[in-house]
């Protein structure tokens, strides 16, 4: 019988696994949470469950909430991530309770999701920087291919400022495309 973290593991990936979309042949919210889950292991072991279920359900169910429901501006961008973050601390408190987790968990998984105190809590930080490793290693190629540089710069910028320097010195040993050291290397005015 699985004990309540593997329950609650096993419902996210259930929710994320009915993703329509794919990424290869997989469910792209599906990989997502394992790539999270894999990139935490490696970036910060022994991390407790409620990090390790907060990097899981990062994106769970995110289809529901598609962005072009929101202007395709930057005003309208924030104000679709806003709405996902309220929505996945929804979703995946559900599922912590019926895994029979305390409201203490549920609440610290919410906060996690909900983005609160990026530099002030160690375990949120984390997750950001496990955030940025993600998009940097799985997602920023493919990005980059649909924006121009400028816009990729300051993209980078932003994502840089949000990484504690555990996480800088991560993402300066990820293996990236030339490109994308390029716009790294411009980025940080190198």
């Amino acid at each position: 019988m699985p004990n309540k973290y593997e329950q609650a593991i096993a419902l996210i990936d259930a929710e994320n696994a009915k993703d329509p979309e794919r990424d290869g042949d997989q469910p792209k919210t599906l990989l997502y949470g394992q790539r999270m889950a894999e990139c935490l292991d490696q970036f910060a072991p022994g991390s407790p469950d409620y990090l390790k279920i907060a990097a899981r359900a990062q994106h769970i169910r995110r289809w529901d909430i598609p962005r072009d429901t929101y202007p395709r501006d930057r005003s309208g961008y924030h104000l679709w991530r806003t709405k996902l973050y309220s929505y996945h601390a929804e979703v995946t408190g559900k599922i912590l309770r019926e895994a029979g987790y305390s409201d203490e968990t549920i609440d610290r998984v919410g906060d996690l999701l909900m983005k609160r105190r990026i530099k002030s809590d160690p375990d949120m930080q984390t997750l950001e920087d496990v955030i940025c490793l993600v998009f940097l290693t799985y997602y920023f190629d493919d990005f980059a291919a649909a924006h121009e540089d400028d816009k990729l710069i300051t993209i980078l910028q932003r994502t840089w400022n949000k990484m504690s320097d555990k996480g800088h010195d991560a993402a300066l040993q990820l293996d990236l495309s030339d490109r994308a050291v390029s716009l790294v290397e411009r980025a940080l005015g190198g």
